[in-house]
């Protein structure tokens, strides 16, 4: 009856009305999760990014503060029935949530006023013992001793053991309005003390609404930023109180780790709101820093946090990019050295070159094309030794020459060197010769 369809509708609450939103169902996580690019430095790019934030708030704390007056026999059954199911249905979306169980009645009702059945439990069999334990009785006048169980499970009392890094939750359900102060407890110190342990308050009023009488349930539940549901029937209260959970606000926020020369940001900026189980869409702009290494591939990770909570490897991503090589490489027609090793000298021994080149990263080779013809021999590697005779209106050609010479060109023209690095950047330089005697 009360299985809770993973982000497959939205609950508003009106005045004393729900009224289910069928939405797009997705996954919760953010999406994409990794980002791959090759840019040049100095650059950036925009990738849009989804936050789908979690039907109900991660690793939560969850305390049922019961209304266990007289008057409040059939909700309290309706809770005794379901409990299975609302704790089923909360630990298929949340597996780490736990439930405490406190009741109320009134300041004339002796040690029952305030009773902590469970403190916070990740077992069915304890929470639903715990809710059995309840019954309805007691009461007196209509105001009830809620505000004084409020400041008892916050950081007032710290009658509650909260977990480190969880999501505390207080959902309390009633038909008629508090004392105020309450067995010393006013409202303001109920609600400093819930605020003290960071709760958020889902206040549902049975019946009439008598619980929020005074507009305490408001007050409470907007300091909190819980929610309020008024008018709830006996039978329908299970249900309310899944929908509760399911509607509260979510606070993103993230965490960004980048390697040295890239950065990224958020528009709108973090921290934003949202309601939990909704989509919150951010264009996040990775800038490349003109100084980053090029060649160098680097990577920013992003963890979205959900009301200060981490909730898993879903909302972790990662952006990598490859920086662009925008460096052309160097290229000279060095002096070279004849078959001896020797560097020659004269215009008898002219002709004798080396394929110079040099690049900021690894990959860089070397052509040479004669610049009548336009004829490409090549690629080399950096260093080589050539010979290279010019003889106009002949044919462009190479054979392997001897010694430490590679090569010997024949051109009916000079000579134009060309380095390629990796990247395909390119550098050009001439190389001269007299003409063949």
């Amino acid at each position: 009856m009360f299985k809770l369809l993973r982000r497959s509708l939205a609950v508003l609450f009106t005045a004393g009305a729900m009224i289910a939103v069928p939405v797009i169902a997705m996954a919760d996580g953010v999406d994409p999760a990794t980002v791959n690019e090759s840019k040049d430095p100095g650059t950036s790019f925009t990738v849009t990014k989804t936050v789908s934030t979690p039907v109900i708030p991660p690793k939560p704390d969850i305390v049922l503060v019961v209304d266990a007056t007289g008057s409040m026999g059939g909700p309290i059954n309706n809770v005794k029935t379901e409990m299975g199911n609302i704790i089923a249905t909360v630990q298929a979306s949340q597996p780490e949530a736990q439930f405490a169980v406190v009741s109320y009645r009134d300041e004339g009702d002796g040690a029952s006023v305030y009773t902590k059945h469970t403190d916070l439990t990740a077992s069915t069999v304890t929470a639903q013992a715990a809710v059995n334990a309840i019954f309805a009785g007691g009461g007196g006048d209509e105001p009830e001793a809620q505000l004084n169980a409020l400041w008892k499970i916050g950081s007032g009392g710290n009658d509650i053991a909260f977990r480190t890094g969880s999501s505390r939750i207080v959902v309390w359900f009633g038909d008629a309005p508090g004392h105020d102060p309450s067995l010393g407890h006013t409202e303001a110190d109920a609600t400093a003390s819930l605020t003290g342990v960071g709760a958020q308050v889902i206040a549902i009023s049975v019946g009439a609404n008598r619980l929020d009488l005074t507009g305490q349930a408001t007050r409470i539940t907007n300091a909190t930023g819980g929610n309020f549901q008024s008018g709830i029937p006996a039978d329908g209260l299970s249900a309310a109180i899944l929908a509760g959970l399911s509607n509260l606000p979510a606070e993103v926020t993230a965490n960004t780790t980048c390697d040295p020369g890239l950065s990224v940001s958020f528009n709108p900026a973090l921290p934003q709101t949202v309601m939990s189980g909704t989509d919150l869409v951010l264009e996040e702009t990775v800038t490349v820093d003109a100084s980053a290494t090029q060649g160098a591939t680097l990577t920013c990770t992003t963890t979205f946090l959900v009301n200060g909570n981490e909730v898993g490897d879903a909302f972790v991503q990662t952006v990598n990019v490859t920086v662009n090589d925008i460096t052309p490489p160097t290229v000279s027609c060095g002096p070279g050295v004849n078959p001896d090793g020797v560097t020659p000298g004269g215009w008898k021994n002219a002709g004798f070159f080396q394929m110079v080149a040099a690049d900021n990263l690894p990959g860089v080779m070397v052509t040479i094309t004669d610049n009548v013809t336009g004829t490409t021999f090549g690629p080399y590697d950096p260093g080589t030794y050539f010979k290279l005779t010019q003889a106009p209106g002949s044919t462009p050609g190479v054979v392997p020459f001897e010694g430490a010479v590679a090569w010997h060109f024949t051109f009916p023209g000079d000579a134009t060197l060309t380095a390629t690095d990796a990247a395909g950047n390119t550098a050009t330089a001439t190389c001269s010769v007299p003409p063949k005697k």
